[in-house]
């Protein structure tokens, strides 16, 4: 049985590292792109939709290449999620680079009560998901470590915070740069359909906010009662160390920067309470396709820049305000791979949409999927488990959204699905299977965390233990978006629907 599971596993691997590099891929999409229109030019290829006909447009013709000429600089800088992406990574760099991130984790694992370390850390792993890779550096071997401290197996520790961070990806408290990512791709591909619709980076909140309190009481649960009594009495192969406690000045940054956090929000609180405040939606006096929500980025900037800052200066860290501008400069740095694979993916999109192929995919698909007279529910939850399965192959969020999104978005959104409800499915898959993909840039920093603890330890080792935390994510988190959105009917986000009505 765990040899067939090991082949399995060891198949994914080697089929994922054939992969070419991901912007790579776009490009070899777009030359397939171009090949196929003039193919499917050629033949006549075409949809009736209503009162209208779709023929696919060959992108090999003059005509179309000076298009695409024209417009390849503006593909990519006006590519939704460019700009919001940038404004939220300087925010959480000054937050993040200033120590402020790394030492809020660090108090809130030390300072859990002891029957709760489990759900903390888990929820530390989510919330981690803030800044960057802190989580995978930073608190799976700290996990580790107070597992160790305290008499419990450590390889327990560093699975519970392995699966807070990757498989938790896409949850959280607050607005992430996971969020304008996503939003911006599924608004281009939303626009494959409807040109004028438009996606905010908080359409998920309501839903991810609920998923954040799911995941770590499901991991608390999954690392408690099968994790570590599956891993047994942990035989000491490493002596016990202390847990480094906050220093005073650390404390006394922590305290005087969460107080600027404190008095910034109820600063905010004050500008978009009021009924008359000219935050709020003009018309109906809700938040709402409110100036509020259409700014939010401005304001979570703002909360990262803020306690970042006051933590900075008061531990020392930043001497002066270039100290600051370099900050929040190398969370930039960080940004280039990202950069790099979205150049190729805006016009990767900009000519699947140019080429009329997106909306005949989704036309012929959408009529496909209603034939199949399968329960909207049933649909959602089967989109979850092909997006899970896709991710074992391409680890990264962004290039897979980036891929699929022009494609299953305007499909759905033909069923009557609403592009924030497609965004939010694709989410849980992602990220559930996250844990177990031996494709994930992380994972080997993981393994050599395990290592210290258990000399012996592989990738096949670490991929079974994660195993139970997956099929455990994914079976809840899936259950939950049915239960919120087929069953209670709730909106996904501030003015989030679920359904729209159809084309």
């Amino acid at each position: 049985m765990n040899q067939k599971r090991f082949s399995f596993l060891n198949l994914v691997e080697k089929l994922g590292n054939a992969l070419p590099h991901p912007a790579m891929i776009f490009l070899y999409l777009i030359i397939i792109l171009m090949l196929s229109s003039a193919l499917a030019s050629a033949l006549g290829v075409g949809v009736d939709f209503k009162d209208k006909h779709i023929e696919i447009v060959n992108l090999l013709t003059l005509e179309s290449f000076v298009k695409f000429s024209n417009s390849f600089v503006e593909n990519f800088a006006k590519f939704p999620p460019l700009g919001v992406v940038l404004v939220a990574v300087l925010g959480v760099s000054i937050a993040e680079y200033s120590g402020f991130l790394k030492v809020a984790i660090r108090a809130l694992i030390i300072n859990a009560p002891r029957a709760l370390v489990s759900f903390f850390v888990v929820l530390a792993g989510v919330l981690s998901n803030l800044a960057s890779d802190i989580g995978y550096v930073v608190l799976t071997p700290l996990a580790a470590l107070i597992f160790h401290s305290i008499g419990r197996h450590p390889l327990a520790g560093l699975a519970a915070a392995f699966a807070g961070v990757a498989g938790g990806y896409s949850a959280n408290l607050l607005i992430s740069t996971v969020d304008p990512i996503l939003a911006g791709l599924t608004q281009s591909a939303a626009q494959i359909i409807d040109p004028s619709y438009t996606v905010g980076p908080e359409v998920n909140y309501y839903f991810m906010v609920a998923s954040t309190f799911l995941i770590s009481i499901v991991g608390a649960l999954i690392t408690d009662k099968f994790i570590e009594p599956r891993l047994g009495k942990y035989e000491v192969q490493v002596p016990k160390e202390g847990i480094q406690s906050l220093s005073a000045a650390e404390k006394r940054a922590l305290i005087l920067a969460s107080l600027g956090a404190l008095l910034y929000v109820a600063f905010v609180l004050f500008l978009i309470l009021p009924q008359d405040s000219l935050f709020r939606n003009e018309e109906t006096g809700s938040f709402v396709k409110s100036p509020f929500i259409a700014g939010i980025l401005f304001f979570v900037f703002f909360l990262f820049a803020i306690p970042g800052v006051i933590y900075g200066f008061v531990s020392g860290v930043f001497k002066g305000t270039n100290d600051i501008v370099n900050a929040m400069s190398e969370g930039m740095k960080t940004m280039a791979m990202y950069l790099t694979i979205i150049f190729f993916a805006a016009q990767f999109i900009a000519l699947f949409a140019q080429s009329n192929i997106g909306q005949f995919i989704a036309i012929k698909g959408a009529i496909f999927l209603e034939s199949l007279q399968l329960h909207s529910g049933l649909l959602i939850l089967l989109f979850i488990a092909i997006c899970g399965f896709i991710n074992l192959f391409v680890a990264s969020a962004s290039a897979q959204w980036a891929l699929i999104s022009p494609i299953f978005v305007p499909m759905f959104m033909l069923l009557g699905y609403a592009p924030e409800l497609v965004q939010a499915a694709y989410r849980i898959g992602d990220s559930t299977t996250n844990i177990i993909t031996p494709l994930l840039i992380y994972m080997p920093i993981v393994l050599s965390f395990a290592m210290k603890y258990q000399k012996n330890i592989g990738m096949g080792t670490i991929i079974s233990l994660m195993l139970p935390y997956s099929i455990a994510f994914f079976v809840t988190w899936s259950a939950l978006l049915y239960v919120w959105v087929f069953i209670l009917n709730l909106p996904l986000g501030p003015g989030a629907e679920s359904f729209i009505p159809r084309p």
